[in-house]
């Protein structure tokens, strides 16, 4: 549930976008490319979002059921435009967002009432982010639909913080917080914690998820590799060595992996490997959605740094 749009993404690396001559135009959006990645792994998914009401969201529909999305749950909103994202490319790792047609944004727009809540509490996993708890009226129906859930295992929430949503950074924590105790799994990097819990250590943080009733937290610390913390104890996987293009897409590889390491009932270790591995793929590649890896992809990737190490 939350976040999606139009990705536009230089087909030229390490210049600015003034520079830029020619664009790739993708399917965009966290929770839409986690939806997408786990679609990538044989799971049924589908996204609860609202667009724009004009040729770009008949794109949008279009690449979901490309995907294998179910799109039934995505409405569209007379009057606002469906949103473009642009990006800079400055590999390994500056990859500046310029977000566009969010102001009023249609993702936001999703109403408690709109919400099936039916097929939500039964779903075998709900993955909700931070970000729709930036704007009302998605505040109320993102935690709606988490209430919902009544902490059915596995509830995720993506802690996914973009400063330019909020009118103040410190407006988030409350928020974050309030979501935290109505998830079993929360995921995220370490500035996103911090928002969340008040905390960069990745340790503490993860315990301080696990305080407010997280099942799983999941602390992702890019070239440290990621560190989960379980009713088992803490966990770390160290990350994958890639050419890295662009970063952009990796987190949402990573979530789609964790859900099907998740719903496949895998032990922690194997399952943030997988989900490392993921996230190393795409961040190899230059889309989102599109290069959101297959279970194969993955598995030969974890083969070969296996053999080399």
């Amino acid at each position: 549930m939350g976040r999606i749009g139009v990705d536009i993404y230089p087909e030229q690396i390490g210049v600015g976008l003034d520079e830029v001559t020619s664009f790739g135009k993708f399917l965009g959006g966290s929770p839409t490319n986690v939806a997408v990645a786990a679609a990538r792994h044989g799971r049924t998914s589908a996204i609860i979002t609202r667009t724009g009401q004009d040729p770009l969201a008949r794109f949008v529909h279009r690449a979901l059921r490309g995907f294998g999305v179910d799109d039934r749950f995505v409405t569209a909103v007379p009057g606002t435009a469906t949103p473009v994202t642009l990006c800079e490319i400055f590999p390994p790792d500056d990859f500046p967002l310029y977000f566009y047609g969010r102001d009023p944004a249609p993702d936001l727009l999703v109403e408690a009432d709109q919400l099936d809540l039916t097929a939500i509490a039964g779903a075998d996993l709900f993955w909700a982010t931070v970000t729709g708890l930036c704007r009302e009226p998605s505040r109320t129906a993102t935690l709606a639909a988490l209430r919902a859930r009544e902490r059915r295992h596995p509830t995720v929430l993506d802690l996914d913080f973009r400063p330019m949503f909020w009118d103040a950074r410190e407006d988030a924590g409350p928020w974050a917080a309030e979501a935290l105790g109505l998830a079993t799994v929360a995921c995220g990097n370490l500035d996103e914690w911090e928002v969340a819990v008040g905390t960069r250590d990745p340790g503490e943080a993860a315990w301080r998820g696990r305080e407010l009733g997280l099942d799983l937290a999941v602390v992702k610390q890019g070239p440290d590799g990621v560190l989960a913390v379980d009713g088992a104890g803490t966990h770390r996987d160290p990350p994958l060595r890639v050419e890295v293009v662009n970063g952009l897409g990796a987190g949402d590889a990573f979530g789609g992996a964790l859900c099907h390491g998740l719903l496949s009932g895998w032990p922690l270790a194997r399952t943030l490997g997988f989900a490392n591995a993921a996230g190393a793929i795409v961040a190899s590649r230059l889309a989102c959605a599109e290069a959101m890896p297959t279970t194969a992809e993955v598995l030969h990737l974890l083969e070969g740094a296996a053999h080399a190490g």
